[in-house]
């Protein structure tokens, strides 16, 4: 999973622009799936017959996009304004390393020099507009022979093991999900199911929606990531799930009430199958599960996460192990699903 993970986390895909992600995607689904489309939205759709059919519907999803940046100004000195696509804290974006548009244009993000600030400049985190990406460009017409406006960046961080047992890399939260969806695609299925790689979560879950409404499921399963509060300074009251502490089970989150059967019945595989899990915080942040929850008469909805650290910056850390029990535990639920709730 490593290999594959590090792959994929190495790629372009801010939302709206999925396109890299997409393409090898596509390629590996053309060898392994039964029928695949590329919905209106950009959301790849992937049918795969099991060794049964029948039962209620099935559907897996994963989000591919990423956060990211957007130019909006390109100054006469060759600097590029820009604005956040997704929930970017501006304060990890000072001095970062972006990749600018579809030529992958080397850019660092900068900001006025440190000796050059006020005393109450010093004491504010810098808002968006006072931040430029730098590209080496000493003109506009220099810039404009490299990049364009409405070009998409994204952060240039090199995928990578780290520390004991963990993965250093961006878009870690998106990026698992799909190869865990991935690796299920290669495999025989013990039913009938809908693969569905969305685009644009990070911007309103809009590519979730419209491939929910044209799948028709009746239970869906949604991988995505979780804030990790295994942090200095996170007082005891405030934890979360860990990173290396197993998959993260959600009963709520700001977008979603799981449906209660398929949530006992993850957590009752989880430990039927001695896999480690974590409870998720009923306040966390929402993902594709609500949207999906909500389409057509409604669907029955669960989500299994992967404990991420510093979620949507250029360097987030996840468990090797962790991963692996996401995996294990989604290919249990694949198996048992139909039978059990």
């Amino acid at each position: 999973m490593r290999a594959l993970v590090e792959m994929l986390c190495g790629l372009p895909g801010a939302a709206s622009a999925e396109d890299a992600v997409r393409a090898v995607l596509l390629q590996r689904a053309k060898a392994a799936a039964d029928e695949v489309r590329v919905d209106a939205m950009g959301s790849v759709i992937v049918s795969k017959h099991g060794r049964r059919s029948g039962g209620p519907r099935l559907a897996l999803c994963a989000h591919m996009d990423e956060v990211g940046l957007i130019i909006r100004t390109i100054e006469a000195e060759g600097h590029l304004r820009f604005s956040c696509i997704g929930p970017i804290d501006r304060r990890v974006l000072i001095g970062k390393p972006v990749r600018v548009g579809p030529k992958g244009i080397p850019g660092v993000i900068g900001l006025k020099a440190y000796h050059l600030v006020s005393e109450e400049e010093e004491q504010i985190v810098p808002k968006t507009d006072s931040l430029y990406i730098d590209i080496g460009a000493d003109s506009r017409e220099k810039a404009e022979e490299q990049v364009s406006l409405g070009d998409i960046c994204v952060f240039d961080t090199k995928a990578e093991p780290f520390g004991n047992g963990l993965i250093k890399a961006k878009a870690l939260d998106s990026r698992v999900g799909c190869a865990v969806l991935l690796k299920l695609m290669e495999e025989e299925l013990p039913l009938d199911c809908d693969l569905i790689f969305s685009t644009q979560k990070k911007v309103g879950h809009r590519g979730a929606f419209g491939a929910a409404f044209s799948t028709k499921p009746e239970i869906a399963l949604v991988l995505d990531g979780a804030s990790a509060a295994d942090l200095p300074g996170v007082r005891p009251h405030q934890q979360g799930c860990q990173v290396g502490q197993g998959p993260v089970l959600s009963l709520m989150d700001r977008g979603m009430i799981a449906d209660r059967a398929l949530f006992e019945l993850l957590r009752s595989l989880a430990e039927e199958d001695h896999i480690p899990w974590q409870f998720q915080r009923p306040d966390a942040d929402d993902s594709d599960a609500g949207t999906i929850q909500r389409t057509r008469n409604g669907i029955r909805t669960v989500t299994l996460g992967i404990p991420v650290r510093y979620l949507d910056t250029p360097a987030a850390v996840a468990s090797l192990q962790d991963i692996e029990q996401m995996l294990a535990l989604t290919r249990a639920f694949i198996g048992t699903v139909t039978d059990r709730v």
